[in-house]
């Protein structure tokens, strides 16, 4: 038992409270707030993801606001994804490189209005990173952090939640787009996306203060579909191949060894940073890709705090960056990121703490 020491760095969501009283037992650091990561029953937190509704404070998921003028322009500077397409009441995943084309973050972009952007961000300083590239660039744009804070309602059976507190107009909505809207008087923006792939929505919180109350309202909408309270840290993200940005990627990995490659499009403007990079890498081809891990064994042996090297031929091919115990496949199940040699249907070796363990390489997603 541990207590985390409050402090001016450490930030608490607006859903903080509400997440006490649920009873959250762990939490990790993400943008420097506190991320709920267990209610003290990950098996059903689990299965309630797969089955029902979850209900998560992920408030950590910090906004960038892009807003001027020039707003459009530097989203784009950001992103090595064309967005000139993109229409107000959009969102769309975008990956953003460095100069190398590195990949340091994969937010949602949602647009607002042509002189309004959000970038709803993993955990990095995406606003230290905005900031100075307008300003190097001379660009007439605002870089801030509003105060907007999302809560997530996920599952097969969230929609029917969302739907019985905003309306049925919600069922409507196409994945990444979102409407501006009031609940009960609170401000929100309502999106269907979310860290799962069994479907739901993020309701973007206008109003720091309002968050418990947010939290009830669709705590007791939940009730008739069994909404609990959860996180994104169950093996369904893993089972679902979605990749964390800064746990499965080092200062190396660039989009198209994770399976990003997709939402680059190398045909942007050349003031796009990272492109000119990612060109070379995208003709040259990458030297790693990420695929799945099947590990022997048949008690959970989760991942700790470092990636574990992968052997193939007694020759070092890669390392795992996660690997989580999955209720459906019954194994400990994993991502490696591997040389190019390496294919699915490969047998390799995990260096773990207990000894090298048998694996077999498989495509992405598990499931």
């Amino acid at each position: 038992m541990f207590t985390i020491h409050p402090t001016a760095r450490l930030r608490p969501s607006p859903f903080y409270q509400a997440a006490l009283a649920e009873g959250m037992t762990s939490a990790s650091l993400y943008n420097r707030m506190i991320l709920p990561t267990s209610f003290g029953d990950p098996e059903a937190e689990y299965w309630r993801i797969i089955n029902g509704v979850s209900q998560w404070d992920v408030g950590c998921e910090r906004q960038v606001q892009l807003k001027g003028p020039d707003a459009g322009r530097l989203a784009q500077i950001l992103s090595p994804r064309d967005l000139s397409k993109c229409k107000a009441g959009q969102g769309k995943y975008v990956p953003l490189c460095n100069h190398r084309g590195t990949v340091i973050n994969d937010p949602i972009m949602l647009k607002l209005a042509d002189d309004l952007y959000w970038f709803s961000i993993a955990d990095s300083d995406v606003w230290i990173w905005a900031r100075a590239i307008a300003a190097e660039r001379g660009l007439d744009v605002e870089v801030s952090e509003p105060d907007v804070s999302p809560m997530a309602i996920q599952g097969p059976k969230g929609e029917d939640v969302v739907a019985s507190v905003v309306g049925d107009w919600v069922r409507d909505i196409r994945y990444f787009w979102f409407k501006e809207t009031e609940i009960e008087g609170i401000p929100v923006a309502v999106q269907r996306s979310g860290w799962s792939k069994q479907g739901g929505f993020e309701i973007y919180l206008r109003d720091g203060s309002q968050g418990t109350a947010l939290w009830n309202i669709f705590k007791e909408a939940g009730k008739p579909y069994g909404i609990g309270p959860g996180a994104p840290t169950t093996a369904e993200r893993t089972e679902s191949g979605l990749v964390s940005v800064g746990g499965d990627t080092d200062e190396e990995t660039n989009p198209f060894e994770i399976r990003l490659g997709k939402y680059v499009d190398l045909d942007v403007d050349d003031d796009v940073i990272g492109i000119k990079a990612l060109r070379r890498i995208h003709q040259e081809g990458p030297k790693r890709h990420q695929l799945g891990l099947i590990l022997e064994g048949e008690e959970p042996a989760p991942l700790k705090f470092s990636w574990e090297e992968i052997r193939s031929g007694g020759k070092t091919v890669g390392e795992m960056t996660n690997c989580v115990w999955s209720p459906r496949l019954k194994a400990n199940i994993g991502y490696g990121l591997v040389s190019v040699d390496c294919v699915p249907g490969d047998k390799v070796e995990v260096m773990r703490d207990s000894g090298a363990s048998s694996a077999k390489l498989v495509e992405l997603p598990f499931l």
